[in-house]
């Protein structure tokens, strides 16, 4: 039986937790009735979700059933679902093979054929393992080692394990020739992006394009894109109608910007794939004589995509944890829809982004969350559509806590106001999600403000004054 002495100590120490926890609650009560009332928020919708991460009781809330565009802070929920369905050690396969005979003399009567796996890292430069050189090199070895000297057909590009439908619904025009905007692919490559070098020249003057990298010989580039002025930013938009070769560059870039680069969305990964290995075997000596093709290709020409009889080379992509360790650290919206399109598949579903939403749902609402609260068009939150309450993106956040894989999530959050905390930011939009122990406490937080006026800059320093409050 436990002592005075103890008893006393216990309840010391329950009061001063209770009393913590209340002076916490009013400080929050205090900044977020600061922020509402601010003029940047005089037609904004703002809201805050505070709970307990390792127990998920409510420590605050403030509009915690508004459905809200969430931006980017969406990839918080897109991962964690990935963990717990795909588990961390989850990794795509791309092969590549032939169809046909090689003959004595080392010519494939046949086709070269890469078949993508959904993996969204292939020819990133981001792993040591999936470098563009380090796959071709990989390739070349492998047609080497099947004896392959000539190839009499063509290098084909097989995407169709993700299907046709490349951009999700409720993505707008403006984004999609862009790289954040690059489309899904069955076989990605280069994480489906370029860049434009650029040099600008008077203010009001057309900027000049220097070159592409890598070389995009197969494209063409409408440049209506202007020197603008001195402090005005990077406003420069790659547009690419669908299915067309004619790239057209719109808006502005800074006469003072030093970058001088923007980076646009591929049109065909699938295609560039194959042209890349066709010209890197060309350089060998290993001529194929027929021109790279890709799904759409043979879907323009109603004509059957062929399948490999033989594998010569299988890759395989990182683990799910380094994928979503720079899914979140550099908010990487291909990744996080490539995850909606895999889970999809994984749960023997046609690989659509819808049927990927449908998933995710699904499983959350096994977990007591209502999947009206989960009203998204996409994984990234891209779609200016999606809606989500804070209240659900801090209890999936708080589910993660219990994982045995949560190390590896949290160390994909990037690091900000010195809170590790992910964040979302679409045209007026600001949104953050994450984590923070205070006085010894794990706590789980989700803030968003819709359709606030003014800086972004601005509003982002006054949110980050309600979150001080959790340090």
């Amino acid at each position: 039986m436990p002592d005075k002495r103890s008893i006393l100590f216990l309840a010391l120490f329950f009061c001063c937790g209770l009393l913590h926890a209340q002076s916490l609650n009013l400080k929050l009560q205090t900044a977020f009735a600061r922020l509402e009332q601010d003029t940047q928020c005089k037609y904004a919708s703002v809201s805050l979700t505070v709970l307990d991460a390792k127990t998920g009781e409510t420590v605050f809330l403030a509009r915690p059933d508004m459905g809200l565009a969430t931006a980017s802070t969406l990839k918080t929920i897109t991962s964690i679902t990935a963990f717990n369905l795909l588990g961390k050690d989850f990794q795509y396969q791309t092969t590549l093979g032939y169809r046909g005979i090689i003959a004595a003399d080392g010519t494939l009567n046949g086709d070269l054929i890469i078949k993508g796996g959904g993996d969204p890292t292939l020819g990133s430069w981001r792993y040591g393992s999936s470098k563009e050189n380090t796959v071709l090199k990989t390739w070349v070895e492998a047609v080497q080692k099947a004896g392959i000297k000539k190839i009499t057909g063509s290098i084909i590009g097989d995407d169709t394990v993700f299907g046709t439908q490349k951009i999700p619904d409720g993505w707008i025009w403006q984004d999609l020739g862009n790289y954040y905007g690059a489309g899904t692919s069955g076989l990605c490559w280069r994480e489906n992006q370029f860049d434009i070098k650029l040099q600008q020249t008077q203010v009001g003057n057309p900027v000049k394009i220097l070159r592409q990298v890598p070389a995009m010989p197969y494209l063409h580039f409408n440049n209506e894109l202007l020197t603008g002025a001195p402090g005005s930013g990077d406003q420069a938009y790659a547009y690419l109608p669908d299915k067309n070769s004619i790239m057209y560059l719109r808006g502005t870039y800074a006469e003072d910007l030093t970058k001088r680069t923007i980076s646009a969305a591929l049109p065909d990964p699938a295609y560039d794939a194959a042209f890349r290995l066709t010209d890197t075997l060309y350089k060998l000596k290993i001529v194929a004589i027929g021109m790279p093709e890709s799904t759409e290709t043979f879907a323009s020409l109603k004509r059957q995509m062929p399948q490999a009889d033989q594998v010569i080379a299988n890759i395989a992509s990182p683990k799910l944890s380094e994928i979503i360790f720079w899914l979140n650290k550099k908010s990487i919206n291909l990744y996080a829809e490539q995850l909606l399109k895999t889970i999809a598949r994984k749960a023997g579903k046609p690989a659509t982004t819808a049927n990927g939403v449908a998933v995710l749902q699904d499983f959350w609402k096994t977990k007591g969350i209502d999947p009206n609260t989960l009203n998204i068009f996409d994984g990234s939150g891209l779609s200016p559509g999606d809606r989500v309450t804070t209240l659900t993106i801090a209890k999936i956040l708080a589910s993660a806590k219990k994982e045995s894989w949560f190390p590896d999530f949290l160390k994909s959050l990037p690091i900000y106001n010195e809170m590790t905390m992910k964040s979302g930011s679409i045209n007026s939009v600001l949104a953050y999600a994450g984590y923070q122990i205070n006085n010894g406490r794990d706590l789980c937080f989700s803030i968003i403000v819709n359709n606030y006026s003014g800086k972004t800059s601005a509003i982002k320093a006054k949110m980050f004054k309600v979150l001080d409050e959790l340090k």
